[in-house]
């Protein structure tokens, strides 16, 4: 499994009226992870043609964490095949999971805005050799 994994520490801007993290920072924590992976993935590539547009978030929300608390925010690409890709996120807190979704992305082209088959060079980049 091709992990990705940053820490992060929860800052007053993202505590909302109940004292703990909103859950609009949590959705936005898992873009942004995401996106990070995504580049990392893609440093050695010239500028690519296609981009991804996220059809359905999933997210089940399991713990708080609060102001100070330092996350843990793991990445990896699951399910990939025609257009889509799955790809799972896990918020912890120590070894407390607070938060697990599931994204699907569409593969669309750059140009026209239109899904596209995802190439077998994408999944290359997204997936292990030996989970193919």
């Amino acid at each position: 499994m091709n992990i990705f994994e940053k820490k992060h520490k929860v800052v007053l801007e993202e505590i909302d009226e109940y004292n703990h993290v909103n859950n609009v920072v949590y959705v936005q924590w898992i873009q942004d992870v995401a996106d990070a992976h995504w580049k990392l993935l893609i440093k050695d590539v010239p500028k690519p043609d296609y981009v991804w547009f996220v059809v359905r978030h999933e997210i089940d929300y399991k713990g708080q964490a609060k102001l100070d608390d330092e996350v843990t925010i793991t990445t990896w690409v699951g399910k990939t095949e025609g257009v889509k890709s799955v790809r799972h996120v896990e918020i912890k807190k120590g070894t407390s999971l607070l938060v697990k979704s599931e994204t699907t992305f569409c593969l669309l082209d750059g140009n026209t805005q239109r899904p596209r088959r995802i190439t077998k060079e994408v999944t290359n980049l997204l997936l292990p050799k030996n989970k193919q």
